[in-house]
């Protein structure tokens, strides 16, 4: 979950790759806020240059302002989600070797370092932390001395390759030897690392956020491959050597995406950017007579025709996704749609079979449980489609099939605008099969798609009209202990995701469940001034549900709850029995969620924000997760 970037350039000597690590670390630092640092090589140095600081990049920066570091050839630098060993100077990367003439840093668990460290205990090797990352810098600089002893010269990249073999668990890992200042190494194992192509110039990182400043030009870097990037030229081959293919690709936006931009948060940004999230994951998706038209699925008709169960795998917010897709698909398919938690998948033997389709859902494409558990479903005969927001990361290029969502890079660790775009995507995989099977009728669908594509302009506004209220509602509760999060059939996992978002970034203890779960224990918690917030179901087509909400309303305002519901306009039940209402504009009950979400992601957003909390960076929280 940690942020890496690496930099290689040409002579001679400048403050540019320190430059790119430091730029490169502040739009990587959303994966990981414990500490940062940066190791820097150039000819005639003795050792590596390091400089590392625990807390914030800010912390770092003030330090080299305090103190410069030398010019270099060459960079690498790492923000910190600790995983072994808590936040520290000591703890933080980058690490060195036994001579200090190599510098590595890590992202992920090397799950053998205890017993790696044992034996460079019995040799004499001391150690300065307490993190698996230090044992494996000890150990690859022993490795790069024994190169030197066999072939007279140093080849670091030859010595992380050997380390690279030697190790368990997952990693990504980035070195510099001072005395081959003009390359930077990386090796990765079931962790992310992208390399970015430059003219006179190259760079590696841990997403393509840490280079797109300075190039749109990326290669994919696959499981157990290792590169060598120098100024002119990349390398990159398997962990024994052997050279390997290279997958080049363009990245397709530019580094003013990953900007504030004069908001006050990357969530508050993000959450004002979903109707062109919406918008942008519809476009191409239709050819010239309006049928969907999926060219990068790269799956045959036959094989979707044969599918006859669908099962999304998903974390956290991503799940939610899967769930309110659910809805929609079994209604539009009719075949069943089972959602699982990609980390509880494989642990209990799911029925997998060659007419299975799981879905593997990933903002990052790097989600290691998510990851895990496409591998297994692979094993086990089921073709994947992947939906992700990342070009180039492992969930993709594992899977038979991706659908990308093009929201953009998404900063604020609280997901919000992925969220949307997940649920649009997976409505469109959910329209294909329709057409591909001929469970609808074109004109079916096609009505379908018109009313997605008009939910941009509905969620604009919701964006335009509901901030007030939002706010209000948010300052009158920001004293509440606990919240309930209430909702029905697609309401629901909005409900839950909700809930979810106030967890995230206003620390407030809250639950989400399904409204029918009320009677069934829910209400016991239920005090004087309790919040309850309420996702309400149009009373056209589905009255029943909307009755049945409505019910719930009353029965916790009757024991004292303070009472938030999102409703349709116009609907005037809610506005006799509900304390604060946030309207929504009339759509489609599936399409609802696309809608609903939005006052609760602007909701936790300022609760966060009048606690004087980090919207963007929550505690104990990385954007990430890429370890299980």
């Amino acid at each position: 979950m940690c942020g890496i970037v690496g930099y290689a350039g040409s002579t001679p000597a400048c403050s540019k790759p320190l430059e790119v690590c430091l730029q490169g670390l502040s739009r990587l630092e959303y994966r990981g806020y414990d500490s940062a640092g940066v190791a820097l090589s150039a000819p005639g140095m003795q050792r590596v240059a390091v400089r590392k600081k625990e807390g914030r990049l800010d912390n770092l920066v003030q330090s080299i302002d305090q103190t410069p570091l030398p010019d270099a050839t060459v960079g690498i630098g790492h923000t910190r989600w600790a995983t072994n060993g808590a936040p520290s100077d000591e703890n933080a990367h980058p690490h060195l070797s036994q001579n200090e003439k190599v510098a590595i840093i890590h992202n992920g668990i090397i799950e053998n370092a205890p017993q790696i460290k044992q034996e460079l205990l019995s040799e004499g090797y001391t150690f300065d932390s307490v993190t698996d990352t230090e044992v494996a810098a000890k150990l690859l600089g022993k490795v790069a001395d024994e190169v030197i002893a066999e072939t007279g010269h140093p080849d670091i990249f030859e010595a992380l390759r050997r380390v690279a073999r030697t190790f368990e668990g997952t990693f990504t890992i980035l070195a510099t030897d001072c005395r081959q200042p003009d390359v930077v190494v990386g090796a990765r194992h079931d962790s992310p690392l992208v390399v970015g192509l430059g003219e006179g110039e190259n760079f590696l990182g841990s997403d393509v956020a840490a280079f797109v400043a300075y190039t749109k030009q990326a290669l994919e870097l696959g499981q157990d491959e290792a590169v060598q990037i120098s100024a002119d030229s990349v390398t990159v081959t398997d962990f024994f050597g052997n050279d390997v293919e290279l997958r080049p690709f363009t990245v397709d936006w530019d580094a003013s995406a990953s900007e504030k931009g004069g908001w006050a948060s990357f969530m508050d940004k993000e959450i004002h950017e979903q109707p062109q999230a919406v918008a942008d994951t519809l476009l191409g998706r239709f050819n010239l007579t309006g049928d969907l038209n999926l060219d990068e699925v790269r799956i045959d008709e036959d094989v979707f025709r044969s599918i006859d169960k669908i099962i999304v795998i998903a974390c956290g917010t991503a799940a939610y996704a899967g769930m309110v897709a659910k809805y929609a698909i079994e209604h539009w398919v009719r075949i069943p749609v089972e959602v699982e938690l990609a980390h509880e998948f494989r642990y209990r033997d799911p029925i997998l079979t060659p007419r299975t389709l799981v879905v593997a859902i990933s903002q990052s494409g790097e989600t290691m449980d998510t990851l895990m558990a496409l591998r297994h479903a692979r094993e086990q005969g089921s073709r994947v489609l992947a939906i992700c927001n990342t070009q180039g990361s492992s969930i993709p290029r594992e899977s038979d099939a991706v659908l990308y969502t093009h929201a953009g890079p998404e900063i604020a660790v609280a997901s919000t605008k992925a969220f949307v775009a997940q649920i649009v995507a997976a409505y469109v995989l959910g329209l294909y099969f329709a057409q591909v099977k001929g469970t609808m009728y074109h004109d079916e669908i096609r009505k379908i798609v018109d009313e997605l594509r008009a939910m941009p302009a509905k969620i604009q506004h919701v964006l335009d009209t509901q901030g007030e209220s939002v706010r209000e509602a948010a300052e009158h509760s920001l004293d509440a202990e606990s919240f309930l999060f209430l909702g029905r059939h697609v309401g629901y996992p909005v409900a839950m995701e909700g809930a979810l978002k106030l967890k995230e970034i206003a620390y407030t203890f809250t639950e989400g469940f399904a409204a029918g779960e009320l009677k069934h224990g829910p209400i016991a918690l239920v005090d004087e001034g309790e919040p309850v917030v309420i996702i309400v179901p149009p009373a056209r087509g589905r009255n029943v549900l909307h009755a049945k909400v409505i019910s719930a309303i009353e029965e916790v305002r009757a024991r004292g709850a303070y009472t938030i519901a999102v409703a349709e306009e116009g609907d005037d039940d809610v506005r006799d029995y509900a304390d604060v209402v946030f309207w929504r504009p009339q759509c489609p009950t599936l399409l609802s969620p696309l809608v609903d979400v939005i006052p609760l992601q602007l909701f936790a957003m300022n609760m966060a924000e009048l606690k004087g909390l980090d919207v963007d960076k929550p505690r104990n929280l990385a954007k990430s997760v890429t370890v299980e």
